[in-house]
């Protein structure tokens, strides 16, 4: 039973939630007894110091790493009970993801990268689905330009046309302005939170910057793999 209840429509439940992983030292617990409830269209702000577990909170919430102890229900659906392939499936269309890095595909022009994922998952009007999110951020004079072309904040408006595409129900994003300066930073955030207030999609953040964190719906606090503080 659900040490929240049982409302579904919760796009992210974590309960209970450990990560240990071997190192030449022995185990490490990385995350330990985590408890997090994410509400549709909430907003929230994972912060702590480095090592306080974000990013690993991050991959296990998202399927891409199980996890040692503990459920991840994921739109009412416990990942425990799913294969790769099944995770996966729950995962599209309905879970994007933005990182530090911008991981856009060096070969293809911005209007490429947003568009290819939807063409893989075989979504109607791809080239225009990604014209239409490159316009949303800014850059629809920059759609046929390759990624060696742009400067970072407009590799990662790509990156953010790219999450939005899908019309994804929960983002995650992790660290996505730690490689921009400050003026980048301030626009990509922007269009961050503005874009999932306008479209209601749930925002897991993680971030060092307590002025980002402030503009979230809340914040939940890490220290050492647990929930420090939850406001």
């Amino acid at each position: 039973m659900s040490v929240f209840g049982s409302d579904a429509a919760d796009p992210l439940v974590l309960e209970n939630l450990s990560l240990t992983l071997p190192s030449a030292a022995g185990p490490v617990e990385i995350l330990r007894g985590l408890a997090v409830r994410i509400a549709a269209g909430e907003r929230v702000a994972l912060v702590g110091p480095s090592g306080s577990g974000k990013s690993s909170l991050i991959a296990v919430a998202a399927g891409l790493e199980q996890p040692s102890g503990g459920r991840v229900l994921l739109f009412g659906q416990d990942l425990g009970r799913l294969d790769e392939d099944g995770r996966a499936r729950l995962r599209r269309g309905r879970v994007s993801l933005v990182f530090q890095a911008f991981h856009l595909l060096p070969n293809m022009t911005a209007e490429e990268n947003v568009a290819a994922p939807l063409e893989i998952a075989r979504a109607p009007n791809a080239a225009a689905t990604a014209r239409h999110w490159l316009e949303r951020v800014g850059l629809s004079a920059r759609m046929r330009h390759y990624p060696h072309q742009l400067s970072g904040g407009e590799q990662q408006r790509v990156a953010l046309a790219r999450a939005m595409a899908p019309s994804p129900q929960l983002i995650f994003a992790d660290e996505p302005t730690g490689n921009l300066d400050a003026a980048n930073a301030r626009r990509v955030a922007g269009l961050l939170f503005d874009l999932t207030a306008q479209t209601g999609a749930s925002l897991v953040l993680v971030t060092h910057d307590e002025g980002l964190a402030e503009r979230a719906d809340r914040a939940v606090r890490l220290r050492d793999g647990q929930v420090a503080q939850a406001a």
